[in-house]
């Protein structure tokens, strides 16, 4: 029987991975699932989390539990940002090395890699240039990720993993209007607009800015491919201090372009308005997923098809989902 603890299972990533590894106990794999809320298990306690690795002893984890959120977010609060998840690392991974994990897998985030990167953004594009101020505290903490992961494997021989995904979204995302990002964003706004019935919606920037999008869904099946390769495949394909996967869809589309895929989507037939006074952040985030693609992994999940996936659950949740 493998014990696998998922760290942040009630986010919308980790939830995704939980529902596959609940599929597959089910279909007879033997698993036993650890899961703790927030309120159960404070990770950024480092004694209560070696109390309670010490006392679980799982054989893998899935470091899926982070402090997310958008361009406005990120902005206000990136103290808050740098600290929970700097201290939800060290605190989980440190205390998984000393309870015996053998593996572990971490999520990190593209927004690991500099603001002027070449596009598309490879592994070895990490430290090379400056990052995006918007969100800098965030990206620094997710590098310390990647780096203690492979720090842990250099001198302790642990096989700890990490994979970097571009923009998610899908089931369970964030449509906080001030904490969310772009996507769910963008849904709610127009959602509301049209049931409002109001002539125009106004988005943030220029519209310019490309981004790349991958459904949660997608996420979580590639993470558990990487997480299920033989340790000698993943180190064929990576480097020692440059272990990190990209985890993309492989093509990126405007936020105008996205808006009004939105809007359509939700029945918005008003106008669309740009705000260039506001910040773009990033002009083009799209990943090279090459790496991964070469070792049997591809997304499935259409943006369209995605987003009216995601919308369909908004409307299913909008009591909690509003929130």
């Amino acid at each position: 029987m493998q014990k696998i603890y998922i760290a942040g299972h009630r986010g919308m990533v980790g939830s995704a991975i939980l529902r596959r590894l609940q599929a597959r106990a089910a279909a007879g794999e033997p698993l036993a699932l650890i899961t703790r809320t927030h309120s159960e298990l404070d990770l950024t306690d480092q004694e209560t989390v070696r109390g309670f690795l010490q006392s679980e002893r799982p054989d893998v984890v899935i470091l899926a539990a982070a402090k997310v959120g958008g361009i406005h977010a990120n902005n206000t609060w990136p103290a808050d940002f740098i600290y929970e998840n700097l201290m939800m690392e060290c605190n989980v991974i440190h205390q998984a090395f000393l309870a015996g994990v053998r593996r572990l897998l971490f999520l990190g985030s593209s927004c690991i890699y500099p603001r002027e990167a070449q596009q598309p953004m490879a592994e070895d594009a990490l430290l090379t240039g400056v990052l995006e101020p918007t969100n800098e505290p965030y990206a620094i903490a997710k590098i310390a990720g990647i780096k203690l992961c492979e720090s842990y494997n250099r001198q302790h021989g642990t096989d700890y993993r990490s994979v970097m995904p571009t923009n998610l979204y899908g089931p369970g995302d964030n449509f906080h209007p001030e904490k969310s990002h772009v996507l769910p964003a963008l849904i709610r706004r127009f959602h509301e607009a049209a049931a409002a019935g109001r002539a125009e919606v106004v988005i943030w920037g220029s519209g310019t800015p490309r981004r790349e999008f991958l459904h949660v869904d997608d996420m979580a099946d590639a993470s558990l491919f990487v997480l299920d390769l033989p340790r000698d495949t993943y180190e064929a394909n990576t480097q020692p201090m440059l272990s990190h996967i990209n985890v993309g869809a492989g093509e990126d589309i405007s936020i105008l372009e996205l808006a009004q895929l939105v809007a359509r989507l939700t029945g918005f037939t008003g106008r669309i308005v740009t705000d260039p006074s506001k910040p773009d952040g990033t002009l083009r985030k799209l990943m090279d997923v090459s790496r991964l693609a070469a070792m049997g992994w591809r997304a499935g999940i259409t943006l369209e098809d995605g987003v009216v996936d995601t919308y369909r659950w908004y409307l299913n949740n909008l009591e909690t989902a509003r929130l």
